[in-house]
């Protein structure tokens, strides 16, 4: 589905907020609503929302070791592993 066919005003979450939970079981897209005409809030399936977490925990974990590897802090696999049999 578009994004276009996803964005709703807000008088649609109002009036269909149950049916928009259904609906989530087969089409599990974000809703963007609107409020005057300007994108307000977004509103998703929790288990989307969970996956959406757990790849931005992700994320930040694989930045993080970017950063730390491009300033030295990092040792090598041999003292790793040294260091774990103490």
């Amino acid at each position: 589905m578009s994004l276009a066919e996803q964005i709703k005003p807000i008088t649609y979450l109002k009036s269909n907020a149950a049916d928009i939970v259904r609906d989530f079981a087969v089409n599990p897209e974000p809703i963007i609503i609107t409020q005057n005409g300007e994108a307000k809030m977004v509103v998703m399936d929790i288990a989307e929302y969970e996956k959406q977490q757990e790849t931005l925990a992700l994320l930040k974990l694989l930045a993080l070791g970017r950063r730390e590897l491009k300033e030295g802090q990092f040792s090598d696999a041999k003292a790793f592993l040294d260091e774990m049999d103490d």
